[in-house]
């Protein structure tokens, strides 16, 4: 459930489009990233049991469009749901383009849960597709297993819809609005909405602050000592890439 900052937000950066000039790059790049979060949120839905989580990953692209990379986190869900696992550790890879004014990023994306044993396994593999205008980027990803330890799950969908604005002074604002939709158990389906507020503090620093949450009232995002995983709430970000 891939993100350094804000979960489903600020994952554009490494999984979504972030615009033409990147798509273009002349030089192929290898990148390193390291974050602390005060609560690991995917899709509007807290992995760390509204608690901090330790992050960080690696990103290549090469000057072709062509891309891959890997990323974790520390996460306390695959626990409170009866397994072992206590991280999260995502491997993907894609291409990037563009068209005109527009770019363009397909890819497919693995979630690993190592040695999670939930009675349905965690882990999951989606494809995904992401077309970005002007500030606008519209996702969606596909899950071509089932969805985190969800039976009867595949060939759920979620869609994405962000935008990121500058605001100068190495400010920017992103809101996110998203529907995840989860096959053959519509009461897990669920709308996720998110505002974040990034600060550029220069030498690979990036410090966010993003009110997040959801609509969804079931029990299933619920941890064990009854704290409900999908309410509103605020997460604070800071994110070092070198």
């Amino acid at each position: 459930m891939k993100n350094i900052l804000v979960p489903s937000l600020l994952a554009l950066s490494l999984l979504g489009v972030t615009g033409v000039a990147q798509a273009q790059a002349a030089e192929s790049t290898l990148s390193f990233n390291a974050g602390v979060v005060s609560d690991y949120r995917y899709r509007g839905i807290s992995q760390s049991r509204l608690e901090p989580a330790v992050q960080g990953g690696f990103d290549y692209a090469d000057k072709s469009g062509f891309y891959v990379g890997a990323w974790g986190s520390t996460i306390k869900w695959v626990k409170d749901g009866g397994g072992n696992a206590n991280v999260e550790i995502d491997l993907y890879g894609g291409y990037k383009g563009a068209v005109g004014g527009a770019a363009y990023d397909v890819g497919f994306l693995r979630y690993e849960y190592p040695s999670n044993n939930l009675s349905t396994n965690a882990n999951t593999n989606e494809v995904y597709g992401a077309l970005t205008l002007g500030p606008v980027t519209a996702k969606y990803s596909h899950a071509i297993s089932n969805l985190f330890g969800i039976a009867n799950s595949k060939n759920s969908y979620y869609l994405d819809l962000s935008a990121n604005y500058d605001l100068g002074d190495g400010y920017t604002l992103t809101p996110h609005v998203g529907y995840q939709s989860v096959n053959n158990n519509s009461a897990y389906s669920y709308t996720d909405y998110a505002l974040t507020l990034g600060k550029d503090l220069g030498g690979g620093l990036l410090l966010t602050a993003a009110l997040v949450g959801t609509d969804t009232k079931n029990s299933f995002y619920t941890t064990p000592a009854g704290k409900f995983t999908g309410r509103t709430g605020a997460v604070v970000g800071l994110k070092y890439t070198f």
